[in-house]
């Protein structure tokens, strides 16, 4: 039956015109009367009683919602669903269709569908929600909001609740999983949801209990649809994102109430890196608070032995200026820093949880928990310098901070930042003596790795100083080796202990087991090339010594002394061939030669 086509309701002429936004209906008294409070009022205030016209311009809903109460005041059946239970519910309250002046009222029915399949399921709850952001203030007055919100806190702390339970009844640890990953799952609802309602559920669902890593897929889930702009991994398309002012400003406030929403820092958060690095990125480009910004910096760098090269690839907010750096390195700075000094104090509940076994360790070991955490940092800290370092803009003195923030045991093996000094170094050819050498100055020439040495020795773009210091280390490191010990100085053997990671610019925290692998077989074949040249130069200073032997020899006082003695046998050996009466020209007796050769075996010694 259409209302809207200014026929009355029935084959009674209407004695009635209610005006609700642009439609007009034309109604007969009684049946409106009989239902509605409101309008009983209005009629009776009304001067003109033969040709009444009302204006409802204020009616949550609008002119679908009164068709729906019109009808329902004719006595039609009217279909209440998810769609308009909200719309029926803000009708009869401000229409005033209550019990009150007529029995099984539009009040009381709404409100039996609302209890029975809409507050007992979180989907059904969140769909409602969403239908009563349009009717605001009236949904609001009456309530609807905040039981609705209620609702949905508890039933997701019961769903949560009865899973924990059948988990340990099941003994089935992926259900819970299973369950997240599912396309039912309620959280994903809530994308529909304006800004400040969402922050109202989940300020709701934190409050009841629901766990942490929950709350922290809701909000990837719903920041990734609200940022779709701006969740990019490619610096040069995300500058220049925002076409208004207002769009700018939008997603400003978004960033910072998802970050407002994010679950306690902590070193074990359940917050990925990744999407930290987003939301970072994003508050760059969004121009967001310096409080909000400062605290994600502080969760990043908590979770810093976690990230990847990826994840701290900032990119530098412009303004439009062209000379501008690539990577925002003083927001890097920060996050380093930060994780270089936490304390034990910084995370109460990881302090509660320490297992005992952790406690035994020395921090400075390589073995220690911190310790290897450091490694993986510095390994990350080295990959990002060599990824900025491409960058012309970038100053000396913001490379050589970050260069120098790292303690001297972080760094096993300096291979990773003299390749990042190189890079940078070849980049910036027109660096000043000065910068050029306190740049290298922040390398450890004894913390080189064989190659690195011999490539250190041949590049041109190094001070002298330092080719000088490359080749005096390489020195000791040769003759340590030839005298069978090892210096502790020199890691090379350390580097099959701890493989530097591969320094293509995509490096992580951790390192696969292919990458493992083939990092071991290339340390393999350095070793086994690094033995053949010992073996070499083992051989040449054999040759060297011998033949400073035999010169020890020439050069040798006793060899003068046998020189003058043969002389002065010679001499004795002509007066007994005088003596001899064979005369001259014959040979020696046997007793005469053995005489002979024996005083000489006696000079020589």
């Amino acid at each position: 039956m259409d209302l809207f086509d200014n026929r009355p309701i029935s084959d009674v002429s209407s004695d009635l015109t209610i005006d609700v936004g642009a439609a007009s209906f034309a109604l007969h008294k009684f049946p409106l009367v009989s239902k509605s409070g409101r309008i009983r009022k209005m009629l009776m205030e009304a001067k003109d009683s033969k040709a009444l016209r009302l204006n409802l311009h204020n009616l949550p809903g609008g002119s679908e919602a009164f068709e729906l109460a019109a009808k329902f005041c004719y006595g039609v059946n009217v279909e209440i669903n998810l769609t308009n239970v909200a719309k029926l519910r803000c009708a009869s309250h401000f229409l005033e269709m209550t019990d009150e002046f007529s029995d099984k009222s539009l009040e009381t029915r709404t409100e039996t569908y609302l209890k029975e399949t809409v507050l007992q399921n979180i989907t059904n709850s969140i769909s409602v929600l969403h239908h009563c952001e349009s009717l605001l203030p009236v949904s609001e007055e009456i309530g609807l909001v905040a039981r609705i919100i209620t609702a949905i806190a508890n039933n997701a702390c019961k769903e949560q609740l009865t899973c924990g339970l059948s988990k340990l009844e099941s003994n089935y640890p992926s259900k819970p999983v299973l369950q997240l990953e599912s396309e039912n799952w309620w959280g994903k609802s809530l994308t529909v949801l304006s800004l400040e309602f969402f922050k109202r559920v989940l300020t709701a669902v934190k409050t009841k209990g629901l766990k942490q890593d929950m709350i922290a897929r809701i909000l990837m889930n719903y920041a990734h649809n609200s940022l779709q702009g701006l969740f990019l991994r490619d610096p040069q398309l995300v500058k220049g994102s925002f076409s208004d002012l207002e769009s700018q400003k939008k997603h400003r406030v978004i960033v910072e109430v998802i970050v407002g929403l994010l679950p306690t820092q902590s070193r074990k958060s359940t917050v990925p890196m990744a999407f930290l690095s987003s939301l970072l990125k994003s508050s760059i480009m969004a121009s967001i608070s310096t409080a909000c910004r400062s605290d994600l910096e502080r969760r990043i760098g908590l979770q810093l032995d976690q990230a990847i090269l990826e994840d701290i690839l900032i990119p530098a907010n412009s303004n439009g200026n062209a000379h501008s750096q690539l990577y925002d390195t003083d927001s890097i700075f920060r996050i380093f820093s930060i994780f270089l000094n936490l304390d034990e104090d910084d995370d109460d509940d990881d302090n509660l949880m320490r297992d005992e076994s952790e406690m035994v360790y020395d921090f400075d070991t390589p073995s220690s928990p911190k310790q290897s955490s450091i490694l993986k940092v510095s390994k990350l800290l080295d990959c990002f310098l060599a990824e900025i370092a491409i960058d012309s803009n970038l100053p000396s003195s913001k490379f050589i901070a970050l260069a120098e923030l790292l303690p001297d045991h972080a760094r096993l093996v300096n291979d990773g930042l003299y390749r990042a000094v190189d890079i940078f170094l070849k980049v910036h050819p027109n660096l000043k003596d000065s910068e050029r050498y306190r740049l290298c100055k922040t390398i450890d020439c004894q913390k080189l790795s064989q190659e690195a040495c011999s490539h250190a020795a041949q590049n041109e773009r190094l001070p002298v100083q330092m080719a000088v210091q490359v080749l005096y280390f390489e020195q000791i490191r040769l003759r340590n080796a030839m005298n069978g010990g090892h210096n502790h100085l020199f890691f090379g053997s350390l580097n099959t202990q701890f493989p530097q990671r591969s320094s293509s610019g995509a490096g992580s925290g951790c390192i696969s087991p292919r990458d493992n692998y083939a990092s071991v077989r290339r340390e393999n074949r350095e070793l086994k090339l690094e033995v053949t040249r010992m073996r070499m130069r083992l051989t040449d200073l054999e040759k060297d010594h011998v033949s400073m032997k035999q010169e020890l020899v020439k050069s040798h006082p006793a060899n003068k002394l046998f020189r003058s003695l043969t002389k002065k046998l010679g001499k004795l050996n002509t007066l007994f061939k005088f003596k001899d009466v064979r005369g001259v020209g014959s040979r020696p007796s046997s007793e005469s030669r053995f005489l002979f050769q024996k005083r000489r075996r006696n000079s020589i010694a």
